[in-house]
């Protein structure tokens, strides 16, 4: 009894370890009479990790372009608000850790109606052969008009 106990705890906490949630649940037999779960688990089970803010606090990480991304990729913002003089905008997004996600530019394209913000992110051409985990982090960054806003429509340029 005792080691049929430990032998099923043991192979519980072998399998648990560094893998993913899966739907098959051991009922006291031997683990080899392991059956599947009924129950429907509550999220999707993914490679992905879900968003987190960074730093503590909730407040998106402070992030300036550096320009030295290898083949950056347009990347979709969350929100731009406009400052109370609105001659800037402080742009927030979903990004990755660096140096596998640094951005690389903001290009601004202000015309009479909209203003059209461009974040560019890529890999940091500086680093070689490192790995990166998977997590979201968000991060802001503020962009300078060349006019205030006014009543313009603020428009992401990573959108279709």
């Amino acid at each position: 009894m005792i080691v049929t106990s430990l032998l099923a705890g043991s192979l519980l906490l072998a399998a648990g370890c560094g893998t993913e949630p899966s739907a098959v649940t051991t009922t006291g037999a031997a683990p080899s009479q392991a059956v599947p779960s009924q129950a429907a688990p509550s999220q999707p089970v993914s490679h992905t990790v879900a968003p987190q803010t960074e730093p503590t606090g909730g407040t998106p990480k402070p992030t300036k372009p550096e320009g030295h991304t290898d083949n950056p990729r347009k990347v979709r913002w969350l929100k731009a608000t406009p400052s109370k003089d609105r001659r800037s905008l402080r742009v927030v997004w979903w990004s990755g850790v660096e140096p596998c996600n640094v951005l690389d530019r903001v290009t601004v394209r202000e015309t009479s109606k909209k203003v059209t913000v461009t974040l560019w992110e890529g890999p940091s051409s500086k680093v070689q052969n490192v790995a990166c985990i998977e997590i979201a982090i968000q991060k802001v960054t503020t962009v300078k008009l060349k006019k205030p806003l006014g009543h313009r429509k603020i428009v992401d340029g990573a959108k279709p």
